[in-house]
């Protein structure tokens, strides 16, 4: 990338409390990353494919995805996004509750970049967002925009 410039981060969460602690956490770790967020996995897909409602969406940088949503699971849309092309290869952070070791498996297998669990604690999570922020921002080699193969 070419000097500095904010992050767009997906958040797939149906979850309105996590929804509302990740915004906080941002807020609060002064991330001055963009955050969009959709509450399921049929959005998350129309979104990264910017179909109907989102077809001026960003295209994101970082995918935050729980696992346990409605219409599409977590991991469906893994799957989905690491079989396409064009979305492939944008990381993806697999932030849920579970912490079963076939979910955690199952997300690798299925090319997730990261397997974190959800922190129950405020500020634990706050902890965990500010990281996940830190790694991708700082460490992370990201390709620029739009950029592909």
């Amino acid at each position: 990338m070419n000097g500095w410039r904010p992050i767009e981060v997906l958040l797939v969460e149906d979850d309105q409390g996590d929804i509302l602690l990740t915004k906080e956490a941002f807020d609060l770790n002064k991330v001055r990353n963009r955050l969009n967020v959709v509450n399921d996995g049929e959005q998350a897909m129309a979104f990264l494919r910017q179909e109907g409602e989102y077809v001026d969406a960003p295209r994101p940088d970082l995918i935050l995805l729980d696992l346990n949503l409605p219409r599409m699971s977590g991991k469906e849309v893994l799957r989905e996004v690491k079989a396409d092309a064009v979305l492939r290869t944008i990381p993806v952070v697999v932030l849920t509750t579970s912490e079963a070791e076939e979910d955690i498996l199952h997300s690798y297998h299925l090319h997730a970049n990261a397997y974190v669990a959800k922190p129950v604690d405020f500020e634990q999570f706050i902890r965990v967002v500010r990281q996940i922020d830190d790694f991708f921002v700082t460490v992370v080699k990201l390709p620029a925009q739009g950029q592909r193969l």
